[in-house]
């Protein structure tokens, strides 16, 4: 065995809210053959990391448990590498994204995203360390197969995307961090499952990180309308200047928000939209998408909903409008594939990634919660 690699994470011990993260020390476990070692560069925060680092675990909600390593938007250079990988070097800079299980009938379909085994796979992870204070303390991590808010993470080798080709310096890598998560997500989600063109009137709900990215995504395929809705006002205009051609401003409006739905119906040629995609999984909202959604329309459920959450369809109007429902994870996306593709349109200035993103040392990480939790960054990045 060779010697431990000793490091430091920002450990959840609890929800958030109760202050139970902190920056440890820790000792990485030996890797497995199929599993790497990656010093960070940075991480993007994603609200899936809140989803599962500010419940308490006795809230039985799946998926949540402590202590661990969340951070699943890694990017940095890769360090150690198992037996069985093949294709990297040490000293490789590589960006992360989600695992998968890769023999199941989905992931040998080419929808990875999809894999049968994705939510124990990317939730519940295994121990990856422990802890340098008390060694018989095992840390849970591979979270997304990454376990990002970590100086040196292990990182199952389906997580890695190497771009050596592709001539990203460090401060490249810490900028498109977040490309492996919501970034892919709300791209993919308009290419490859929409599969959106001119001819599409196009809704995106919730202008956080994986809404911009998918209106900046059908601006990209050139559909002709793109609106943009969400209750803060400076998302809205930061949406315009990336291509939605309106803007609706939940805030106020009734319960079953009819005049949203009367609204975007007539902004969409009176008849409604070809396309929504939801990133907010509130029920009245995912359902007003159902109503301005034109016949063959299709309602994309891309946020995550709660356990409790559900949505009613009235089965015989579904029927006759021939409406489609349906989920997606990941825009269906292949990492190895998707990333740099993303890293081709933002060095022709079609992905600008800058506009969406603040950079915050990882000691301050707090802050970037917060700042994420209330609107005033898009996309915080921790940076070691």
């Amino acid at each position: 065995m060779s010697e431990p690699i000793k490091s430091q994470a920002l450990v959840s011990r609890g929800p958030f809210s109760e202050g139970q993260w902190a920056i440890e020390d820790i000792v990485l476990r030996e890797i497995r053959d199929d599993e790497v070692v990656v010093e960070m560069v940075a991480s993007g925060i994603c609200h899936t990391d809140l989803h599962c680092g500010n419940t308490p675990a006795d809230q039985g909600v799946p998926g949540v448990y402590y202590p661990r390593v969340l951070g699943h938007e890694g990017a940095g250079y890769i360090v150690k590498t198992g037996s069985a990988i093949s294709g990297f070097e040490k000293g490789d800079p590589v960006l992360l994204s989600f695992s998968s299980c890769g023999a199941c009938h989905v992931c040998e379909a080419g929808k990875p995203s999809h894999c049968t085994d994705f939510f124990n796979i990317n939730f519940i992870g295994e121990p990856i360390a422990t802890s340098a204070a008390s060694p018989s303390e095992e840390i849970g991590g591979r979270f997304f197969g990454q376990s990002s808010f970590a100086r040196h993470a292990i990182v199952s080798g389906k997580s890695v995307v190497n771009v050596k080709s592709l001539d990203l310096s460090r401060d490249d890598l810490k900028l498109l961090a977040p490309l492996g998560c919501g970034l892919q997500t709300g791209s993919g989600t308009v290419i490859k499952v929409a599969q959106a063109g001119p001819k599409d009137a196009i809704a995106i709900v919730g202008m956080g990180g994986v809404g911009l990215a998918a209106v900046i995504a059908a601006r990209n395929s050139g559909c002709k309308t793109i609106i943009g809705i969400d209750r803060l006002e400076a998302r809205l205009e930061l949406a315009k200047s990336l291509g939605a051609t309106h803007v609706f401003n939940t805030t106020g409006m009734s319960g079953d928000f009819k005049e949203l739905v009367e609204g975007v119906k007539a902004a969409a040629d009176g008849l409604g939209t070809t396309i929504s995609i939801d990133t907010s999984a509130f029920p009245p909202l995912v359902q007003a998408q159902v109503d301005f959604s034109r016949y063959m329309g299709k309602i994309i459920q891309v946020g995550t909903g709660m356990p409790e959450a559900y949505l009613k369809i009235h089965m015989q109007s579904f029927m006759v409008s021939a409406k489609q429902y349906f989920g997606a994870v990941q825009g269906h996306s292949i990492p190895q594939e998707a990333v740099p593709q993303l890293v081709a349109w933002w060095k022709e200035g079609k992905f600008p990634v800058e506009k969406l993103v603040k950079f915050f040392d990882m000691k301050d990480f707090a802050d970037a919660v917060k700042v994420m939790g209330n609107g005033d960054v898009v996309k915080p990045i921790l940076v070691w």
